[in-house]
């Protein structure tokens, strides 16, 4: 079983490179939070991969915009693929 310092580490790299240095351990954070919404409402440890990647991207490496992003997730991570699949069509 993956943990959550383990999940963290493995996202790492691709925070970084969306948010940068100085932002990157927020939007880590902000992942975790996720979590806890995730397993609430669908049962799971973590969302799946392609779910963290839509977030990645519709963030556009703007906090607010990934808060945004998050909360959508959880509320309904087929809009959130639709806002995703737009933003890798521009």
């Amino acid at each position: 079983m993956v943990g959550r310092a383990q999940r963290r580490a493995e996202r790492e790299t691709a925070v970084i490179r969306v948010f940068g240095g100085e932002r990157g351990p927020v939007a880590l954070d902000l992942l975790e939070v996720l979590e806890f919404a995730w397993h609430d409402c669908f049962g799971d440890v973590t969302p799946p991969p392609q779910v963290i990647d839509d977030i990645l991207v519709c963030s556009e490496g703007r906090l607010e915009l990934m808060i945004r992003a998050v909360r959508l997730a959880v509320a309904d991570w087929r809009d959130l693929r639709v806002w995703a699949e737009d933003l890798r069509r521009r």
